[in-house]
C-alpha cells in the first residue's frame, strides 16, 4: 500500500495493529528549536532516528545527548539512533532551527534496555553495480551489531549509488514463517528522492509470473508492505533513499525467498549474498 505525502501533524502514520502490517508502527516527528515530543507505544520496542536536525533524548531515566548529525537531507551525514524499550517513554527535545525524527518501531513482549547507536556503531554494506543497476548502500541502525539488544525490530536507511538503479532486486518476499526458508516480516519504506522533486516505482508482485502492482513514490512517500515480491527503483538522473523498518513475527533474523523467476540473478550481483547476511 502506498501512502501519500501529506503533513501528518507528529501523528503515527503506521499506527499499532495497522489493518495490513501490525507488526511494524512509523511516526514522523517534525520539531522546532526548543520544542519537545513525549511518547510511548505498549507492545512495541521503538527506534528513534533524526532525518535532520540535533536532538537530546531521554528514555527511562537515561540522556543521550546531542543525537542526529545531519542538516540539509538525509544525504548530509551519517545517521544516529536510540532504542526505545516496548512501552517506556521517551522524550526529545529540538536542539537546531529545526528537526524531523523518524520514529520505527516492531510488535514485542519484552522489556530490554535503552541505548544509543553513534556513527561509529553503524554497520555498513555496499552492493551491486553500476552494470547491473543494482548499486546501493545501506546503513544499519539497529543491525547485526545491536543483535543481542534488541527484540524482533530492524532499521536501516537505503541508498542508491548514483542516480538511477534498482533497489529490493532480485525481487524478494518476507511474508511467511517456514523456517528454513523464509520468515515473516512486515516492512515499511519512507521514501527521499535527491534533488527532492524527483520519483520512482515500487512494485508489488504477489504472485510469481502473475501481473501484481506499482505505485508512484515520491519525496515522503511512505509504502506498507505485508506479502509479495517488492522491488523499487528510481528515475534516471536522481537519488533515491528510504528508512526501513522490519518487524519479525516470531524472530529478528530476516529470511528472504527470492522469487524464482529471478533467482538466478543473484550470481550477476556483486556482494548482493553479504547483504542478505547482514539482516540479523
Amino acid at each position: 500500500m502506498h501512502i501519500a505525502p501529506f503533513d501528518n501533524e507528529n501523528k503515527p502514520i503506521v499506527d499499532v495493529d495497522d489493518a495490513l502490517v501490525p507488526l511494524n508502527y512509523f511516526n514522523i516527528v517534525k520539531l522546532k528549536a526548543g520544542e519537545q515530543f513525549r511518547y510511548a507505544v505498549p507492545g512495541y520496542e521503538t527506534c528513534i532516528v533524526p532525518a535532520t536536525g540535533t536532538i537530546d533524548v531521554t528514555v527511562g531515566g537515561q540522556s543521550y545527548d546531542a543525537l542526529g548529525t545531519r542538516t540539509t537531507d538525509v544525504w548530509d551525514g551519517e545517521p544516529e539512533g536510540v532504542y526505545v524499550p516496548v512501552g517506556m517513554t521517551a522524550e526529545f527535545t529540538c536542539l537546531t532551527d529545526a528537526a524531523e525524527i523518524f520514529i520505527a518501531g516492531a510488535k514485542y513482549d519484552k522489556v530490554l534496555e535503552p541505548f544509543d547507536v553513534r556513527v561509529a556503531q553503524l554497520d555498513k554494506v555496499q552492493y551491486g553495480s553500476d552494470d547491473t543497476k543494482t548499486h546501493r548502500k545501506i546503513k544499519h541502525i539497529l543491525g547485526q551489531q545491536q543483535a543481542d539488544k534488541v527484540g524482533r525490530l530492524l532499521v536501516s536507511e537505503l541508498f542508491t549509488v548514483g542516480q538511477g538503479g534498482w533497489s529490493g532486486f532480485p525481487s524478494h518476499k518476507h511474508d511467511t514463517d517456514r523456517l528454513p526458508d523464509e520468515t515473516r516480516h512486515d516492512e515499511t519504506y519512507n521514501f527521499r528522492f535527491k534533488p527532492n522533486y524527483g520519483s520512482g516505482v515500487q512494485m508489488l508482485q504477489r504472485e510469481d509470473n502473475k501481473p501484481g502492482e506499482a505505485y508512484h513514490i515520491m519525496d515522503g512517500s511512505t509504502i506498507c508492505l505485508d506479502k509479495g515480491y517488492h522491488p523499487c527503483c528510481v528515475l534516471p538522473g536522481y537519488e533515491m533513499y528510504y528508512f526501513t523498518i522490519l518487524g519479525g513475527l516470531s524472530q529478528r533474523s530476516l529470511k528472504q525467498y527470492f522469487q524464482p523467476t529471478h533467482a538466478a540473478q543473484l550470481h550477476t550481483i556483486p556482494g548482493i549474498m553479504d547483504m542478505v547476511a547482514k539482516f540479523k
